[in-house]
Parts: structure tokens; C-alpha cells; sequence
């Protein structure tokens, strides 16, 4: 599977979520204004950290150890069965978390304490969006894109629907509660594609102990928690000191561009993990893994360069058509978090050998480190410049990650 055919696959699916997602926030920016797309975000922030824990963080090492061991079926079988008890378990423990906090985290995420059952819905709902989590990282192992593709369009137009009938009945919280439930529902189309693949077997929903695979999943787990729970939690943190320093309004004119930038950089960046990983994984020679990485630099640098450009030029229009005419200050923000958008995908590129390969130790510091520049960067720029200062402290930030990521596989490439 080549990385132009994997990135078609991947572009359906990832272009129906896209829809999907940018449907939430229309209806959002439409009933709830700029405040009301800075609580989506807040909300969308704590999902993200809850599936994450809740599934224990596994979902690449399941598509890094499944391509890895695909001509292995006992090992495959053995691999499978310790993932999942290592999610169901992590599911539960969170689950459990969520529903004891669930008012202080209504009371201090989204500023009102109405919102706790909207949480502990959300809690309950870990047992299926973890399953989920792991049907898709099994397909993606097998690098399957076709059915991953088919999981991913059906399932956002039964998410569409079910965010239009749920948002006109209760607006933002409808909203927010057709992103808790339209989750769950993709299992209605992901458990039958799956169930009929020709890799399926029923021990793949056996699930028990193996104390080999676990602390393959734990050493994982760390690299892939640092890199999906990091993020969110930055970013819950970010919208915090905007809204304290700014006000929420403001907060939802950040949100609002940093929301078109995730929707277009969606295609790159689910192309990149759907195929760089498993290959990568897969690849041990010198040659072949500069191959791969000089056409990825190629095919998606170029790609992310244009459509940035394009998202600039129209920037007027796309917000406009997105939000409402109320967003038009979100306007001037652009500029920076476009230039930061193309480093940022040249750095993946570069920091998946860190993933594929395992550097568990080196990989998490540089999470952490990263991370708290980004921080230090937000809070020292946005006191100079404004919110503009957060899209600087993006930019820059990740200028860093890159230059860190070139010296990372330079040193990894004169080791092989």
C-alpha cells in the first residue's frame, strides 16, 4: 500500500469526520456565539483526555505491534487478547473517576455545574468509544484503509444526523452530547466491518492477561499517553489563561482558527499515522527507512505549504462560512498558526521514527519539555502581544520540536 493510495483512503474518512466536525462547530457558533465554541473546545479537550486514558493509550501500539507481527498469527492472537484486558481495565478505573468528578469538572472546564450529567454520560460512554478505539487500531494494523475509510464516513453521517436532531432540540448541550453519543454509535458500523474482515477471529475479543505483551503495552502506553494526553491537557490549560486574561469571547476567536487548522491539517496528519507507523515499524533497513521519510517530506511538506496558503487567502470567507459574521476578529490570528501548521507537520514526519522505534525514554522527555515550552511561551507572549501571542508561542515552539526531531533521526540514522 503505497503512501498516495493510503492517503485517498485516508482523505474519504478523514474528510467525513472533518464534515462532521466542522457541522458541530457551525451549529455551535450558530446557537452559542464565540462563548459557546470556546466551551466546545473545552468539552472536545476533556474527551480526548478521557478516550485516551480510557483506552490506556495503547491505540499505536496496536497498530505499530500488529504490523509488526501480522505474519505471527499466535503472537498476533497473544498481543490482542493482553491489549484488551489492558483497556477494558484502564476503561473501567476512568469510567468510575469521571463519575465521582464529574460536577467539579463541569464546575471548573465549563464554568457551570448544569453540565455534570452531560459528563457522567460521558463516562459511561468509555466502555464502547475504548472498543472503538480498538477496532480501529486492529483495521489499521492490518493497514486495511478500505474498511477504515468505510468505518469512518458511515459512521460520521449517523454522527451528522444525530448532532442535527440533538442540537436543535437542546442546542450547545445537544451539541455536546451528540459528540458523547456519536462516538458510541460508530460501533454499529465498525463491529459488523470488522467482524467480516479477512483477518478477523474470534480470539480477538478474548481478552486476558500475558505479562510479556502488558509490559510491551506499558512501555508503549507512556510514548503514546505522553503524545495524545499532553495535547489536550496543554491546550485546557491555554484556554484557561485566555478566558481568565481575556474573556471567553476571545477564547472562542482562538478556538475558532485553531479549529480550522486541526479540519484541514485532519487529512495529513490521519495519513501520516495511518501509514507512517506500521511502516515504520516495520522498516529495519537504513536505505529504506530514508526512503520512506525523504517521500514524506516530498509529497506532504509541499501539500501542507499550499493549503496553508490556500486557508490564508480565504481565511475571510472560511470563517464566514464556518461561524458567523460575530467570528470576523478571529480574522488576523491566522497568519502565524499557518506558519506554525507546516513546521508542525514537518516535525511529525521526523518524530514518528521516535514512535515506531520505541525510544520510550527519549520520546517522553521530549513531550514533557515541549510541552512546558509551549506553556512558558503562551503565558509570556499573550501578556506582550494579546491572544496573537498564543498563535506566536504555537509557531515558535514548534520551529524547536523540528530542529529537535532533525538531530533525533540524524543520530538514529548513523547508529543502523
Amino acid at each position: 500500500m503505497s503512501l498516495v493510495r493510503t492517503g485517498f483512503y485516508s482523505a474519504l474518512g478523514t474528510g467525513a469526520r472533518l464534515i462532521a466536525a466542522l457541522v458541530v462547530i457551525k451549529l455551535v457558533a450558530a446557537y452559542a456565539g464565540p462563548e459557546g465554541v470556546g466551551k466546545l473546545g473545552q468539552f472536545m479537550g476533556l474527551m480526548s483526555v478521557l478516550a485516551v486514558l480510557a483506552g490506556g493509550g495503547i491505540g499505536s501500539a496496536i497498530v505499530k505491534y500488529v504490523a509488526e507481527f501480522r505474519d505471527d498469527p499466535e503472537r498476533v492472537a497473544r498481543f490482542l487478547a493482553a491489549a484488551l484486558w489492558y483497556s477494558l481495565c484502564a476503561t473501567l478505573f476512568m469510567g468510575v473517576a469521571a463519575l465521582i468528578f464529574a460536577r467539579g469538572l463541569a464546575s471548573w472546564l465549563l464554568d457551570d455545574a448544569g453540565y455534570a450529567g452531560l459528563i457522567r454520560i460521558l463516562a459511561l460512554a468509555q466502555v464502547g468509544i475504548a472498543l472503538l478505539n480498538y477496532i480501529l487500531a486492529v483495521v489499521n494494523g492490518f493497514m486495511d484503509v478500505r474498511r477504515l475509510a468505510l468505518i469512518q464516513v458511515t459512521g460520521s453521517v449517523l454522527g451528522i444526523a444525530l448532532a442535527l436532531w440533538l442540537a436543535r432540540e437542546w442546542h450547545l448541550y445537544g451539541a455536546l452530547l451528540a459528540l458523547v453519543l456519536g462516538q458510541v454509535l460508530w460501533l454499529a458500523v465498525a463491529v459488523p466491518t470488522w467482524w467480516t474482515s479477512p483477518y478477523f477471529y474470534r480470539g480477538m475479543l478474548r481478552w486476558r492477561f500475558d505479562g510479556e505483551m502488558v509490559l510491551r503495552l506499558a512501555r508503549f502506553s507512556v510514548m503514546t499517553l505522553s503524545s495524545a494526553l499532553l495535547p489536550p491537557l496543554v491546550t485546557l490549560v491555554v484556554r484557561n489563561r485566555l478566558a481568565g486574561a481575556f474573556g471567553w469571547e476571545q477564547v472562542g476567536y482562538w478556538q475558532a482558527v485553531t479549529r480550522v487548522s486541526d479540519a484541514y491539517l485532519l487529512f495529513l496528519t490521519a495519513a501520516i499515522n495511518i501509514y507512517y507507523l506500521p511502516k515504520l515499524a516495520s522498516t529495519r533497513e537504513r536505505g529504506a527507512l530514508v526512503r520512506e521519510l525523504r517521500q514524506g517530506f516530498r509529497i506532504v511538506v509541499p501539500v501542507v505549504a499550499m493549503l496553508a496558503l490556500a486557508v490564508y487567502v480565504l481565511r475571510v470567507w472560511i470563517t464566514q462560512l464556518l461561524f458567523t459574521d460575530a467570528f470576523a476578529p478571529a480574522n488576523p490570528l491566522y497568519g502565524p498558526q499557518l506558519v506554525g501548521d507546516v513546521v508542525k507537520i514537518a516535525s511529525f514526519i521526523l518524530s514518528y521514527v521516535m514512535l515506531a522505534k520505541a525510544m520510550t525514554r527519549l520520546f517522553v522527555v521530549s513531550e514533557c519539555v515541549f510541552a512546558a515550552s509551549y506553556l512558558a511561551l503562551v503565558f509570556i507572549l499573550t501578556a506582550r502581544f494579546g491572544v496573537v501571542g498564543a498563535m506566536y508561542a504555537f509557531a515558535i515552539n514548534y520551529g524547536a520540536y523540528l530542529v529537535f526531531n532533525i538531530v533525533v533521526v540524524r543520530r538514529y540514522l548513523g547508529g543502523l
